[in-house]
């Protein structure tokens, strides 16, 4: 029999969310309905696109339940399609009973009564298996040797710490209990490499400070792995505020070195003559050079995605000091490759007012933008020791943005090497607390 061929659609799963690709390239977030399974919201959006061509579609998902490859008719679901000629992966729940379309009468056309045909005679038959077994209601219990680890609960800081320090044992407080959460949430590692957008239109708001300090957090407490990324044409700062490793190398001398590094026999270890390692802060920094001009460093969207390509493979987290030209090709394609934006502002009018400006055209721009900006976080840094202003700015952008964080005042943060340790504690706690925040969605 002749085997048919489709237009394929792609969707990648990760956790609650996804990014679906319609057949001709298009790409769009997906979020599950209230109480969806994310796999059925996508298999609606595959149905929609078999409708609107007039011809099935074969979906294929891959996330952390695998890769399955669906035929899609215009109703919903036709049946599962082999990947290789003896395997048939299982549909999960939501895909095997995916409800039809809207406004698509139950009943299947007569092509999609032969496409299931097709489908059920192209899966291979599962083998018999002979051996006879124990039924597992018939099987002696036993008694486990291992048992879980539980949480410590034992207090860190604060008068409690020091008590605990000199043997004796008190329950930690509420404060605490909630930024072990915090830091919990910013310890995941996940499946695949994840992208932080760092971004505001106005120069001097704190976007250098708040990619070292995200980075700083999310590599202390999750084991490293983390790549701080200058992507800015003119004068990019964070080489200034960061510490220089061994070999003086910026991007420019990644990029004509990045082929070998994505060489089946590339070493992980390779990667060190081309980023500047912070021993204290376990993150790495991808320079840029704030000596040349815009005009001598240039990025196109062929380079940047060469240059994506090799921190996706050696890193599992990637932060974006972006620059102000948001016209720039890499500008651009940092918005299109990341999977959260965070927004940084001073406790000021006018850089407030250019995140907020920023937020209107990511709206603007088309739907994966406008999804970005609407699950966004903003970043209220008080400039001076007072709350007041940062407070007003944080209310305006609240019902704007997922969430809202403000960073106090903080010495260290104003100018010279940016380390967290260097830190009041209660800064700290803020950059915890909006570290997690950013990560909620990731």
């Amino acid at each position: 029999m002749t085997t048919l061929t489709h237009p394929r659609a792609f969707a990648t799963v990760t956790g609650p969310t996804a990014t679906f690709t319609t057949p001709d390239g298009r790409t769009e977030p997906v979020t599950a309905h209230s109480g969806e399974d994310i796999r059925t919201a996508i298999v609606r959006l595959a149905t929609r696109e078999a409708r609107r061509t007039g011809a099935p579609v074969e979906l294929v998902t891959s996330g952390d339940r695998g890769e399955h490859h669906l035929l899609i008719g215009i109703t919903g679901p036709l049946g599962p399609l082999p990947t290789t000629p003896t395997h048939t992966p299982e549909l999960t729940s939501g895909e095997a009973h995916a409800a039809p379309a809207e406004g698509v009468p139950a009943e299947a056309s007569g092509a999609d009564h032969a496409l299931r045909r097709e489908v059920r005679e192209r899966a291979p038959q599962p083998a018999q298996d002979t051996t006879p077994s124990t039924p597992a209601a018939e099987l002696p219990a036993r008694p486990t040797f291992l048992t879980p680890t539980p949480a410590s609960t034992t207090p860190t800081g604060g008068w409690r710490g020091v008590l605990c320090r000199l043997g004796i044992r008190t329950a930690p407080s509420r404060a605490e209990q909630e930024r072990r959460a915090r830091v919990e949430v910013v310890s995941r590692h996940w499946a695949g490499c994840r992208t932080i957008a760092v971004v505001n239109g106005k120069g001097g708001v704190g976007k250098t400070m708040t990619t070292a300090m995200l980075a700083a957090v999310f590599a202390r407490h999750g084991g490293g792995g983390v790549l701080a990324w200058d992507n800015n044409d003119t004068r990019g700062t964070l080489g200034w505020r960061t510490q220089q490793g061994r070999y003086d190398t910026t991007l420019r001398d990644l990029l004509p070195a990045a082929p070998d590094l994505l060489s089946p026999t590339a070493g992980v270890s390779e990667i060190t003559r081309f980023v500047h390692h912070q021993p204290a802060d376990r993150y790495d920094v991808l320079r840029s050079n704030p000596e040349l001009l815009a005009t001598d460093q240039r990025i196109a969207t062929p380079e940047f995605d060469l240059l994506m390509k090799v921190a996706a493979r050696y890193y599992r987290l990637v932060i974006f000091d972006s620059g102000n030209d948001e016209s720039a090709d890499r500008w651009l394609r940092m918005i299109d490759s990341s999977h959260q934006l965070v927004l940084p502002t001073l406790a000021a009018p006018e850089s407030a007012e250019s995140a907020a400006l920023l937020l209107d055209a990511l709206r603007a721009r088309d739907a994966r933008s406008a999804a970005l900006a609407d699950r966004a976080v903003v970043i209220v840094t008080e400039s001076e020791p007072s709350t007041i202003a940062a407070r007003r700015i944080a209310e305006k952008f609240a019902g704007h943005v997922r969430q809202v964080e403000i960073i106090p005042f903080d010495p260290a943060l104003k100018s010279g090497p940016l380390r967290f340790e260097a830190l009041h504690r209660r800064t700290q706690d803020a950059w915890v607390r909006a570290a997690a925040a950013t990560a909620e969605t990731l």
